[in-house]
């Protein structure tokens, strides 16, 4: 059995762009974190923390758009919220030994500082729901 060979795409929208619902996982059901996608169907993963999700699910979100473009189907734009219905840029100063701190840390994960930034306050934001 020769495996199927699909060459990665860049996706027309970046993995931020798109909604993606993190959820904890019964016990019964291995325990973790469950990662879907609404404006992608099939596309979803899972972790044992809030961050191993992420990370898993940026994995399966660009193999599902390579895989996507490698069957000619189309690729969803994904959904827009709130007025303005685009991306938000949010801008926050920090104290240096924070921003190194943070750049630090993207850099040992192999991710950029928006990604990590988002990925933290995601969870935060997951914390604080409970």
């Amino acid at each position: 059995m020769n495996p199927l060979k699909i060459d990665r795409i860049t996706p027309p929208y970046p993995f931020e762009a798109y909604t993606h619902v993190i959820e904890p996982l019964k016990e019964s059901d291995g325990g973790g974190f469950l990662i879907t996608f609404p404006d992608l169907p099939g596309c979803i993963s899972d972790g044992e923390t809030i961050e191993e999700a992420i990370q898993h699910g940026q994995d399966v979100f660009a193999s599902w758009m390579s895989a996507r473009a490698d069957q000619g189907k189309p690729i969803p734009e994904p959904t827009q919220h709130g007025e303005a219905a685009a991306p938000v840029r949010f801008m926050q100063r920090l104290p240096r030994s924070l921003h190194a701190s943070l750049v630090a840390r993207a850099k040992a994960e192999g991710t950029s500082i928006n990604t990590l930034v988002t990925m933290l306050l995601a969870e935060g934001l997951g914390r604080s729901n409970r």
